[in-house]
């Protein structure tokens, strides 16, 4: 796919998506919605990048869906299909196991709260402003504003985003848990550049772990997340040079099946009718 919409730039171990429509804010398009799944899939299959970094073109981050397509959406079923197709593009997002900064000037509203509510890291500036005014428009949120927003600064303070449909400060994002940072208007670019800088220093197969443990153990009991957190520290172990483990086959069940030695033959044979009459 050509890029006519986003600029995607690649610097190093960095991704760079710069959502390029300033003439309507960074409105979400359906040509641009496009190219953001298809930037994910190629940061996707990337093993040397380690990092994405998303902003906005002009003043603005993104000012979500562009209301002056939606009658071309077709029908109820039609926008079914859209609205999920919109959810696995934000579910991609968050579950890339790369780092994921969103860089925030100036409006971030519906899909693009969205977008950043998908992503680690989000840094925006003292006049960002963010909400989900959907409800004015007499539509609601579909991939993010009602279940990540909920679990990001809770249920009450969820229903006030959604049902009143107000525009709030970067500083309440903060307060509220769903920004990490603000910083200077003009020192937004610095900051995100300090963030790499030190996430570049760290671990990289710890860092992708702690991602996705942390994202999985948010969304399950206490013991299953416990769970995650027991066999990330063994993969860490053994990731480390301690990946010997005495009873452990290392490699051996495999290299029997593929060669059918005594091993393979005896395991099957013991095991094949076993309990099967």
């Amino acid at each position: 796919m050509e890029f006519k919409q986003l600029i995607f730039e690649e610097k190093e171990k960095v991704a760079w998506i710069t959502l390029n429509r300033p003439e309507v804010l960074n409105a979400l398009s359906m040509q641009l919605s496009d190219e953001i799944v298809y930037a994910i899939e190629k940061i996707r299959k990337s093993t040397k990048l380690k990092f994405l970094v998303i902003k906005g073109a002009g003043d603005n981050f993104c000012v979500g869906d562009d209301i002056t397509e939606m009658l071309q959406w077709g029908n109820a079923n039609d926008i079914t299909r859209r609205v999920r197709y919109y959810q696995n593009m934000a579910n991609q997002l968050e579950e890339l196991d790369k780092i994921t900064i969103s860089a925030v000037d100036g409006y971030a509203v519906g899909g693009g709260l969205e977008i950043t509510m998908a992503c680690d890291f989000v840094i925006a500036t003292e006049r960002a402003k963010w909400g989900m005014p959907e409800v004015d428009v007499g539509i609601t949120p579909g991939w993010g504003g009602t279940t990540r927003l909920a679990r990001l600064i809770g249920r009450r303070r969820a229903k006030e985003i959604n049902l009143i449909g107000a525009l709030h400060s970067a500083k309440r994002a903060v307060e509220w848990n769903l920004w990490n940072r603000v910083v200077s208007n003009d020192q937004l670019d610095s900051e995100v550049e300090k963030l790499l800088e030190v996430l570049s220093s760290k671990n990289q197969q710890g860092m992708r772990q702690l991602k996705f443990i942390i994202n999985r153990g948010v969304e399950c009991d206490l013991y299953t997340a416990q769970g995650f957190e027991v066999l990330s520290g063994a993969l860490t172990g053994a990731v480390s040079g301690m990946w010997q483990v005495k009873d452990a086959d290392k490699g051996a069940g495999v290299m029997g099946f593929s060669k059918k030695n005594e091993l393979w033959n005896k395991r099957r044979s013991l095991a094949k009718d076993f309990w099967a009459d």
